[in-house]
């Protein structure tokens, strides 16, 4: 009677043993496949015999149900890429052992993510440029030198010559086929063709550079007069000390001398500053020479345009000051806080309320990285580092948010609250939700039917959140979307003395100079129609009342007179 259960139990241990021993066996192949890649050594690698490189691309981001309304950290945020620089560890490698581990560990870490439909289909895109070959780029011989754009998803040479052109460079580059470099000079030695094998991520049938390489086009050639700049602003009028002018690297006389024909000299010796007075022209660096206290007495004006003939005071040293599109290289210094801080101070808005515009002006005037409760690898791969920085680790000077609840509220020691018109926040949401950070939503994307489904889910989250925020936050800085655009050097200055940054000349010459940056969307694109039915207005006006008397409650001035009613 007790064979059939000895017999059972036998069957049931040399199961368990099997099951064993197939788990062993898994840990050791797992084991020798880890100590294979990592003891890769490349002596000579061909990096054109290698498959084009996919790169981390934030996932689609689809209208999600109400009440859905953030982002979760994604699984991806602890895995750090390797730059050109490399860890510590490898700094002694040769430098083309470097590079090919470099490229053997980007080919494996993008070979996990799925295929984007734009790199199932095969898309091209006009060039405008003329293409000039292959070059050189790393830590020791970098080609070119100007502003670098990252987008890891739908970059184009046609988008790299466009950016370029448009803050005012000559050459426009392109490395692992998702990175955008500028320059008004090739500082490196050609590479062979083959080096600069990748595509784009946008388009097929052009190189977009390689791994240490780029692909450099002249961008198009426009007459003289006729280029159109971005970011470039008036600094004022300053009374400067003709011995001091003299010492600035370059100067210019041109009879005909307007603001446009200094601006275009200075960019494209690649200096920020452009310092005129009929028919002088001088190009310099920022400094304490131009600081607020040195301006001309009586002079109003932020609001000159590039393609002016605006002169200067009667008085000889009395000179107009521009910033032109070249980012100052000290404005590119950013780093976290050397010292961890006890303090956590959060950066909360409504989605679409302009959070990452002001993230890029708080990284400027300050040098230090902002920090997200998110993950948004967008917005990592377009320069904001500190995505990826754990948000409680104090290394941030600032941690955005949108939440809303009293247990996350009450885990910041202090907060900016960031408000902007709800019409416009929801309007910058949804487009941001159907075209990413810089898109916009089409006409028929407006008019289907989860255009009003958003409003009605998301416009009672714009008052909610504030009122939270009024509630439970701790200790609070209020600052309007639209105050910050009509006076962003105040606002500056109030948003760094409540984070206890001082903040230098040069920085508010940095963020004054590059405001808008890549991050802020195009307001160019407006929708055909209202997209605010009469319905719609009826229910968000009663949320604008609610949230004015909040802030007049807690001794905060109230919403901006346009966000009233009428």
């Amino acid at each position: 009677m007790l064979a059939p259960p000895c017999r059972l139990y036998c069957l049931l241990k040399r199961a368990q043993m099997l099951l064993l021993g197939l788990g062993i066996a898994y840990l050791m192949a797992g084991s020798i496949l880890l100590l294979q890649r990592s003891s890769i050594r490349v002596t000579q690698p061909n990096l054109a015999s290698l498959p084009p490189l996919l790169s981390l691309a934030a996932p689609p981001t689809a209208l999600r149900p109400a009440g859905l309304g953030v982002r979760t950290r994604s699984r991806w945020a602890s895995v750090q890429p390797q730059s050109g620089g490399g860890a510590k560890a490898s700094r002694h490698w040769p430098a083309s052992q470097r590079l090919g581990v470099q490229h053997l560990h980007r080919r494996w870490f993008h070979s996990l993510l799925p295929e984007s439909p734009e790199q199932r289909a095969p898309l091209h895109s006009r060039h405008k440029g003329t293409y000039i070959g292959c070059f050189l780029h790393n830590a020791s011989d970098r080609a070119l030198g100007g502003t670098m754009l990252y987008d890891l998803r739908k970059m184009t040479s046609s988008l790299c010559q466009d950016t370029c052109s448009e803050s005012g460079y000559q050459f426009a580059g392109l490395e692992y086929g998702a990175e955008c470099h500028c320059g008004n000079r090739i500082s490196s030695s050609r590479a062979a063709a083959e080096d600069c094998s990748l595509v784009c991520r946008g388009e097929r049938g052009s190189p977009c550079g390689g791994v240490g390489r780029l692909s450099i086009y002249k961008v198009e050639e426009q007459l003289p007069g006729h280029r159109k700049f971005k970011n470039v602003h008036h600094r004022g009028c300053f009374k400067l000390p003709n011995s001091t002018i003299s010492t600035f690297p370059v100067s210019s006389f041109q009879p005909n001398l307007t603001t446009q024909s200094c601006v275009e000299t200075c960019t494209d010796k690649e200096l920020p500053l452009a310092v005129f007075k009929k028919p002088h022209c001088f190009c310099t660096w920022t400094s304490s020479l131009f600081s607020l206290n040195q301006q001309c007495v009586g002079d109003t004006g932020l609001n000159h345009t590039s393609n002016s003939t605006h002169t200067a005071a009667p008085e000889l040293d009395h000179y107009q000051v521009y910033h032109t599109p070249v980012l100052d290289s000290r404005c590119k210094e950013r780093m976290f806080l050397p010292q961890r801080s006890s303090s956590l101070v959060a950066l909360s808005s409504f989605p679409g309320a302009g959070n990452t515009w002001v993230r890029h002006l708080i990284e400027l005037v300050t040098g230090y990285y902002t920090g997200s409760f998110y993950f948004d690898g967008t917005l990592y791969n377009r320069g904001f580092k500190g995505e990826k920085d754990y948000w409680k680790s104090g290394r941030s000077i600032s941690v955005k948010t949108h939440e809303s609840g009293q247990k996350e509220i009450e885990m910041f020691d202090s907060a900016i609250l960031l408000i902007r018109n709800p019409y416009r926040s929801l309007m910058a949401e949804f487009n941001r939700k159907c075209a990413g950070h810089l898109g916009h939503a089409t006409d028929v994307q407006l008019k289907s039917k989860e255009w009003p489904e958003f409003v009605s889910s998301y416009a009672p989250w714009w008052a909610s959140h504030a009122l939270s925020w009024l509630r439970f936050g701790r200790r609070l800085l209020v600052v309007h979307y639209e105050e910050l655009q009509m006076a962003l050097v105040p606002q500056l200055r109030l948003i760094t003395a409540f984070l206890n940054v001082s903040m230098t000349e040069e920085r508010l010459f940095c963020a004054q100079s590059n405001q808008d940056g890549h991050f802020k969307r195009s307001g160019g694109q407006r929708p055909s129609f209202d997209p605010f039915t009469p319905d719609m207005r009826q229910m968000i006006d009663p949320f604008i009342l609610t949230v004015d008397q909040a802030l007049k409650s807690r001794n905060f001035s109230g919403v901006p007179q346009e966000y009233l009613p009428r």
